[in-house]
């Protein structure tokens, strides 16, 4: 199946519309897209361009422009090329502007003052690297996540893509025979996410991983009978903690999973009443 492309056109960094185009795709499970990003276009000609680019791919453009001039020209410009254009925010500027009866400043937000948002994930993601792969346990107890599986199950990278979030996570691998840090049963119950993979994926990705670094691909890391091993310790020590979120990576994208996490983190975080899911 071809890849159908959606270019995600913005002034800034172009976080708010990837992640808006990245939870409309989970409607679409059965369908691969390929997103692209052009951040940073603050003028006609890289409009011109952009658009250039998206007619002769036959692109979808979701735009974040807060100039009204930029984002009309926009407009004007998937007209004349026949270029699906979506406006993310434009509008609910303009609404926001009438209810609280003021014009808004239009400029784009990396070009404004560096918040204690900004601060809170630079922070964080300080935090991913120092509790990355196991390092640090007595980081465990400061942490606002916790995940943990066998290896090759998207820890680091998750725990990236979360501390982008400006959550501070931690993660730790499962090793077989080898007992866990004791931080890790003193984190509580709803900080933790156990990784679970389904076998045949976690052996390619493993036996892949293996050529790369040169290595022979009938190591034990990437031998059936110990991977199934390996995934059997991981799901006793999950079963014998019932309260943590277990999410199933297998065939997920990074974005997927890390939204399954936040809506579950925040739920709990908001006070309500929730048994985690064991998604599959």
């Amino acid at each position: 199946m071809d890849h159908k492309p959606i270019f995600v056109v913005s002034d800034s960094t172009g976080e708010t519309a990837e992640r808006v185009v990245r939870a409309a795709l989970l409607q679409f499970p059965d369908h691969r897209v390929r997103v692209r990003l052009f951040t940073r276009v603050r003028d006609e000609g890289g409009v011109r361009e952009v658009m250039d680019k998206a007619a002769e791919q036959g692109a979808m453009v979701v735009f974040t422009l807060v100039r009204p001039e930029l984002r009309d020209f926009m407009f004007e410009q998937g007209r004349e090329r026949r270029v699906e254009t979506v406006d993310v925010i434009g509008s609910l500027i303009h609404k926001v502007g009438n209810f609280l009866d003021t014009q808004p400043l239009n400029i784009p937000t990396a070009q404004m003052s560096l918040s204690e948002e900004y601060f809170r994930r630079v922070e964080a993601i300080e935090f991913a690297v120092k509790s990355d792969d196991g390092k640090e346990p007595r980081n465990l107890r400061k942490a606002d996540l916790v995940l943990t599986g066998v290896s090759r199950t998207s820890k680091t990278p998750l725990s990236t893509y979360l501390a982008g979030r400006g959550l501070k996570v931690a993660n730790v691998p499962l090793v077989l025979g080898v007992e866990p840090p004791k931080e890790l049963y003193e984190v509580p119950s709803h900080k933790v996410v156990g990784l679970m993979i389904e076998i045949d994926l976690l052996l390619e990705i493993r036996k892949q991983r293996l050529q790369q670094l040169g290595m022979p691909v009938d190591a034990n890391y990437g031998m059936r009978e110990h991977v199934k091993a390996e995934l059997d310790f991981a799901h006793g020590i999950f079963k014998r903690h019932p309260d943590w979120l277990t999410v199933n990576v297998s065939n997920r994208a990074i974005e997927e999973t890390a939204t399954i996490i936040l809506e579950a983190y925040k739920e709990r975080e908001n006070g309500e009443s929730w048994l985690p899911p064991r998604v599959l």
